[in-house]
């Protein structure tokens, strides 16, 4: 569409793309609009005084699509300005709109504040807004017309009884020259009378073919519910007009779409006589409307229906209640990212036009719908299936559609997916519990390798709704301090006295109770969280063990305080910094202080990352290498590792329990020792539980150990009491 002269760039013209919006953009824009515009405008303003009137209009626009959070809303505005200034020939809407689409972003966004795919989406939502206030705006007008030829036509009927003659030529100046159109129906519903407006609606050239119709044979099957129930209750005289749109079958074979008043004609002594309706032709609007609909409801990409119709769809599945059944699948491309990452994203969308279709081929029954919801994610609903079984054959089908390899700029791109199943009956459930739960399943399909199809399971919905509730729950937990540390002894096993304790952060969580860290250390791994996690248990430890030496716990061997170190907290460019800042201001000197890693993220640290470890392990901090045995148990690697104590997981004592001891464990435990203290390292076992372990363990070597044989962990002033129990066992 030709919006305005051909555009150059310049002074005043657009700008390099990357260097923000010109400072003259709006005035530019406006003057494009205003030569577009102002020739299809019946308004008294001059061309200058038009643009001029532009000018704020277009920087609500530019205003509008910047504004974040995004709203369209304040656009409507901008529609009925327009109509108010005149704009409203039959061209000028779409005049109106091409100059937005065309030059808005060219001239009226900022592209460092509006990534370009972004200010598409909204200029496009902005044009909706317009021609919403557009339409809504000449609707009123034209309404405001209506009820001012409705009270005309009124007056001129009561006219004719006082002064036919005069009352006929007004009543005609009005019906013959008006510009919607007029007809006259007695109460039977024959038409009496039709204007040349409304005859020109119709394409009838002649009257009377209209005049010879009766009203009741225009029924539609579009027609509103109430459209029928108000024409007869307004020819009973129960009600004086009603308001409707209404479509009309046209000679041609086209459909009128009208906005229809009727109002009843009652003669002098109050009975109703006559029916009058008054008619505007909305087929265009109408089109346009039903345009926009679809541009909203679709994917631009690949013309499925989007979310919004999907979800409309399934609100009014679920709507049906529980005599019926649903079944829902959500697909997501397995490695998709790595197309787009490698071949571009040009190729990603060719690929996913080419997903779209084959999954169009597979929903084949009524009551049955593929959506594209967002990136590589689709969905398909089946509507009251007939069994389980079909939903499962439509996920089989979509695999087997999937399966042979896309063609793509003469690639061949394998294809593979990930499904989720979500059926039952309608009813139970909310539209986005359905597909949150829909996407769990696709999630765990995705994890046991992916292009195969998962069932939704509740307990595997429960087991990731509550971890996410937990995730989320972190920061607030740890500014709340729900956080408290227990403490497990650390037993010499030479003499039975305790050398320290083990630090253990546990969550009083205000739902589930006390947690674990097996239940939240991941999860805080995961988030990042668990270095400021990881800090707070350090500082609440180091000022505990500096508690217990000042209280004299431990007598004349002040005791040691392990810490647990995460492989995050490993990487965190401030462990030795932030570690050797909590001791001194704790007081509390480096050899008091014992950081466990575990073998694995040890083991697999390169030199840089094992770098902060041996500078701490210089300052007289022990670090332990924990869980040992339950990662690569790579004895040869323990000699680059700055370890000063090697702690031996609890899978090794178990044939330790009772006496005679399983001998290969004997053999194992003491090659480990052996080695260690060939390594100059001591050895901790954790997990011993019987006095039999305990034996073995100290007959073998080993320096210290820790478990419930001794006690249990708990807070920190029961190791008052711990130490003389310790050196009882």
């Amino acid at each position: 569409m030709n919006t305005g002269p051909e555009e150059t760039a310049g002074p005043g013209g657009p700008h390099p793309a990357g260097c923000g919006p010109h400072p003259d953009g709006l005035r530019r824009f406006a003057t494009i609009w205003s030569r577009a515009v102002y020739p299809t405008t019946a308004t008294c303003m001059t061309r200058a005084e038009f643009e001029e009137h532009l000018v704020p209009l277009a920087e609500l626009l530019s205003s509008t699509l910047h504004a974040r959070p995004f709203d369209p809303g304040p656009a409507r505005a901008v529609g009925t300005a327009l109509v108010a200034a005149h704009c409203t020939a039959p061209e000028s809407l779409p005049q109106i709109l091409g100059v937005v689409d065309a030059y808005l972003l060219l001239y009226c966004a900022d592209p460092a504040l509006l990534p370009p795919e972004e200010g598409r989406a909204r200029c496009a939502r902005l044009q909706h807004a317009i021609a919403a206030g557009f339409a809504r705006a000449l609707q009123e007008r034209t309404r405001a017309e209506q009820e001012s030829l409705s009270r005309a036509a009124l007056a001129a009927q009561s006219e004719i009884e006082r002064a036919l003659h005069e009352s006929e030529t007004r009543f005609r100046a009005v019906f013959e020259g008006a510009t919607i159109g007029i007809g006259i129906a007695a109460l039977d519903g024959t038409v009496l009378e039709t204007n040349r407006a409304l005859n020109d609606m119709f394409g009838d050239t002649e009257r009377h073919h209209l005049s010879s119709r009766k009203v009741t044979s225009w029924v539609h099957p579009d027609d509103g519910p109430a459209v029928w129930r108000m024409y007869d209750e307004l020819v009973r005289g129960e009600r004086e007009h009603f308001r409707t749109e209404k479509p009309y079958h046209r000679p041609d074979g086209t459909v009128l779409w009208t906005h229809l008043t009727v109002s009843l004609l009652r003669d002098p002594d109050g009975s109703p006589r006559y029916m009058l309706a008054l008619m505007e032709d909305i087929t265009e609007r109408r089109l346009l409307h039903l345009r926009l609909r679809y541009e909203a409801t679709h994917d631009a990409l690949t013309d499925l229906p989007n979310r919004t119709l999907f979800f409309e769809r399934l609100e009014q599945t679920l709507a049906r209640g529980a005599q019926t059944r649903f079944g829902l699948c959500y697909l997501d491309l397995d490695g998709f990212k790595t197309v787009n990452d490698s071949l571009g994203h040009a190729v990603g969308d060719q690929l996913l036009v080419a997903v779209a279709e084959r999954l169009q081929t597979c929903v084949n029954g009524p009551g049955q719908l593929v959506a594209r919801i967002g990136g590589d994610e689709f969905v398909a609903l089946v509507a009251d299936p007939a069994c389980s079984g079909d939903v499962t054959d439509l996920a089989e089908r979509a695999l087997e559609a999937l399966s042979t390899p896309v063609l793509v700029d003469g690639r061949e791109l394998p294809v593979r997916a990930s499904i989720g199943i979500v059926d039952g009956p309608a009813g139970e459930r909310t539209a986005a519990e359905v597909l949150r739960s829909a996407d769990i399943t696709m999630y765990r399909a995705k994890a046991q390798g992916g292009n195969r199809y998962e069932l939704a399971d509740p307990d595997s919905d429960a087991r990731v709704i509550s971890r996410h509730s937990l995730t989320n729950r972190l920061p607030a937990a740890l500014e709340g301090q729900e956080f408290f540390i227990e403490y497990q002894p650390l037993v010499r096993m030479s003499d039975g006295s305790v050398e320290g304790a083990e630090a253990l952060v546990r969550w009083e969580h205000p739902r589930h109770g006390v947690l674990g860290p097996d239940r939240f250390i991941p999860l805080a791994e995961h988030t990042g969280l668990i270095v400021p996690l990881g800090r707070w248990v350090l500082e609440e430890a180091v000022r505990q063990a500096c508690e217990w030496q000042v209280r004299g716990i431990g007598g004349t061997r002040p005791l040691r305080v392990n810490v647990n170190l995460s492989p995050r907290q490993l990487s965190h460019p401030d462990l030795v910094a932030e570690t050797v800042a909590v001791l001194e201001n704790a007081g509390l000197p480096p050899h008091s202080l014992c950081l466990e890693v575990t073998e694995s993220a040890m083991i697999r640290a390169d030199d840089a990352e094992l770098k902060p470890l041996r500078q701490l392990a210089e300052l007289g901090v022990g670090i332990a290498l924990d869980d040992f045995g339950t990662g690569y148990s790579n004895l040869a690697s323990l000699r680059r590792l700055p370890a000063s104590t090697l702690k031996l997981d609890r899978s090794f004592t178990r044939g330790l329990q009772h006496h005679p001891a399983d001998p290969v464990d004997l053999k194992v435990v003491e090659g480990i020792v052996s080695l260690a203290h060939v390594l100059d390292l001591s050895v901790t076992v954790e997990g011993v539980e019987t006095a039999a372990q305990a034996e073995h363990l100290r007959a073998l070597g080993c320096d210290s150990a820790q478990g419930w044989f001794y006690a249990r962990p708990g807070p920190p002033e029961r190791m008052a009491v711990e130490l003389p129990l310790a050196a009882a066992h």
